[in-house]
């Protein structure tokens, strides 16, 4: 393969450097290389700085605000701003509701919502899991009665990440029950300030809480929000889980944690800097894998189950890199103080700076082979479209 060292690559990779190097605030890549916990001002103010440039959807084709770049461009500048500490952004606008849209929206619906995306100006959250629906998201019971021009949404999103920050949530809903579960599920298009929305945090382990539990109470949304047919959900969240999914797999995070461990590794255990050699291979095998679907995507060839293969290793990789640091930490990782997850509270850190966040990290990976669809259904889906089982 030789996408990478072609010469208009290398010059993008730098390109790419530079800019982030220039414009990334030193305190906020100071805090998602040590773990601590990030505003939603770190975050927002770093996408609209990648907005400004014109890169924050490079799934977007270009008429309609992409930046017009390959599939390999795609995979380094997402390479690039892992190996940067450059704050990961809230994907649910440009990754996800952004492509749905662009396939089945309006024309009005376009108007209305894509240019809030491009500029980062409005953030999105994904309402699709329920407390009795997950991964069988077929089975959601939030509904959605039609009132004329309006439905009224009744029922509850759990895990939605970023609810908190969001000014719009994009959510499956059931507006019919009468077929087979997969029908009579809409997508509609929630202001988040409506009357009736409210946002619950859910605190993990971790102490983390950009979880939340999001509650729906005669909320009234207007039929213009829903995008395509009613009844007719179904199809375009499997569009978007085909997104998301090939987006899980987390080479660059990977790689950026892993490059870190090597720093900390002295050499003095052999078992432990086998573990980190053999889990650093296994990176690199997932990275040619994800690769090759670069590849295929400018073959134009479609991306099928290897999403869901690329999915199940990479966030196995990632538990298994986030393990390696907690450990790297010694009794440094041992005590664990909310507060000491944000910058500047007991400054300096007793131990090395990322000691703080190592074991909150570890907690918090875990839910990696859940989110996205479970492991253990991508194996499902695996078995049936590679396996014919």
């Amino acid at each position: 393969m030789h996408m990478e060292i072609a010469e208009q690559d290398r010059a993008f990779r730098n390109e790419v450097r530079a800019f982030i190097g220039d414009r990334l605030p030193k305190d906020v890549r100071d805090k998602v290389r040590d773990g601590s916990l990030l505003t939603r001002e770190d975050v927002v103010d770093w996408m609209r700085t990648v907005s400004d440039r014109g890169w924050m959807c490079p799934n977007w084709p270009e008429a309609a605000g992409g930046p017009g770049w390959t599939p390999s461009q795609k995979f380094i500048f997402e390479e690039e701003s892992y190996l940067a500490c450059a704050p990961g952004p809230v994907p649910f606008g440009p990754q996800m509701v952004g492509p749905v849209l662009l396939a089945f929206g309006t024309e009005e619906q376009k108007a209305r919502h894509l240019p809030g995306i491009l500029s980062s100006e409005v953030i999105w959250c994904q309402g699709y899991s329920e407390p009795n629906s997950g991964s069988d998201l077929a089975s959601l019971g939030c509904r959605a009665v039609r009132d004329g021009d309006h439905y009224i949404v009744n029922g509850r999103k759990i895990w939605t990440t970023n609810a908190d920050w969001a000014d719009w949530c994009f959510a499956l809903v059931r507006t019919d029950s009468s077929g087979k579960k997969q029908d009579g599920i809409s997508v509609l298009l929630i202001d988040m300030s409506l009357p009736g929305v409210t946002v619950r945090p859910i605190e993990r382990f971790s102490r983390m809480s950009d979880f939340n539990e999001v509650i729906f109470e005669d909320v009234r949304v207007p039929v213009s929000e829903r995008i395509y047919d009613e009844g007719k959900g179904w199809t375009c969240a499997k569009y978007l889980l085909g997104h998301e999914r090939s987006g899980t797999a987390g080479v660059g995070l990977c790689r950026q944690r892993l490059d870190r461990l090597e720093e900390i590794d002295d050499g003095r255990d052999p078992d432990f800097s086998r573990r980190i050699a053999e889990t650093s291979t296994a990176l690199e095998d997932l990275r040619w894998s994800f690769l090759r679907m670069v590849a295929a995507k400018e073959a134009d060839d479609e991306i099928g189950p290897e999403a869901s293969l690329l999915k199940i290793r990479g966030t196995e990789i990632q538990q298994d890199v986030m393990e390696l640091l907690m450990e790297a930490q010694g009794y440094f990782a041992h005590p664990f103080i909310e507060r000491a997850l944000t910058q500047g509270w007991n400054e300096p850190p007793v131990g090395p700076s990322e000691a703080a966040g190592a074991t909150a990290f570890y907690f918090d990976w875990r839910k990696a082979s859940i989110y996205g669809g479970s492991n253990e259904i991508q194996r499902n889906i695996i078995a049936k479209a590679v396996l014919g089982l």
